[in-house]
């Protein structure tokens, strides 16, 4: 693609890659943290709800919160109480026979 098509990319990873220069490891992860949080619970509100999908994000968080540990800074344990309220949801929405 001719160049001035690619600048909004450019621009837009120059910031980017500035962000994660500027930012500590531990804000990132615990940004995407969340983000991870948010997309098991979107599945889990679909209808009917994507269980499998919601179970590899909560996975992946388990995963990240296993790995990362007191590494992950001092909101660790918001990040715990997370996981255990979207798990909640999770066994809520697979106790929950589908409507018919």
């Amino acid at each position: 693609p001719p160049r001035s098509t690619l600048f909004p990319y450019t621009t837009f990873f120059r910031s980017e890659i500035a962000y994660l220069r500027s930012t500590s490891v531990e804000t990132v992860l615990g940004n995407h943290f969340f983000v991870l949080v948010q997309l098991a619970a979107l599945q889990l509100s679909l209808t009917p709800p994507n269980l499998s999908g919601a179970q590899l994000v909560i996975d992946i968080i388990a995963a990240m919160l296993q790995a990362g540990g007191d590494r992950l800074g001092e909101h660790v344990e918001l990040y715990r109480n997370a996981l255990a309220e979207v798990q909640q949801l999770y066994v809520r929405a697979a106790s929950t026979p589908p409507a018919s």
